[in-house]
């Protein structure tokens, strides 16, 4: 009798608390490979609007907020009479995400983040002449600004994150605009 006992409340003290994995614990590192529009939806109707993809690292901090350090590409795309001047940024950013809100079993985090960044810009890839004989005054550039992110993480497994993010790019030294809208999808991978 006493032996039921014991495995009966050993049993109740097993199984009435839910356990969940060990997520966004200190030094934790991520990679993540993300894609996404730029200033509007990209169709085949659409002449400006563009695209970007990257690849990043975040290593997760105290509170599950975490240091984002990555590179990306973007591509935007100017209307000029019956066709397009090709804009392309690549980019470099460092940056930390506070965690503002997340569920008791951690599989949703939301976050607000701030990045640092740097790249080059280039338009018409260096070339001034277009095919009709005009002149581009605007010139490939060195770029700083930062960056504001909104993000939510969504953990599929224990290492597997899809990310859905919103971003506003602000960078100075461009001839083509200072303010960059980005929305986008990513997926993460728990490294260690």
């Amino acid at each position: 009798m006493k032996r039921f006992l014991f495995l009966l409340v050993a049993s109740l003290t097993l199984f009435t608390g839910t356990v969940h994995a060990q997520r966004a614990l200190p030094r934790m590192r991520s990679i993540e490979l993300r894609s996404g529009m730029v200033d509007g939806f990209c169709t085949s109707a659409s002449t400006d609007a563009g695209y970007y993809f990257g690849v990043a690292m975040s290593r997760y901090a105290k509170h599950a907020d975490k240091w984002v350090f990555g590179v990306e590409y973007l591509s935007r795309y100017y209307p000029y009479k019956a066709g397009r001047i090709p804009m392309a940024q690549f980019t470099a950013e460092g940056g930390y995400y506070y965690k503002f809100f997340a569920d008791p079993s951690h599989t949703f985090l939301f976050y607000v983040g701030g990045s640092a960044m740097t790249g080059y810009e280039t338009v018409n890839w260096g070339d001034k002449r277009l095919y009709d004989g005009a002149t581009i005054r605007n010139r490939d550039r060195f770029l700083y600004g930062g960056a504001v992110t909104l993000e939510v993480d969504a953990y599929l497994t224990d290492r597997i994150i899809l990310s859905l993010s919103g971003r506003e790019r602000c960078l100075w030294g461009t001839t083509t605009g200072h303010f960059h809208t980005q929305y986008g999808i990513g997926v993460k991978f728990i490294i260690n």
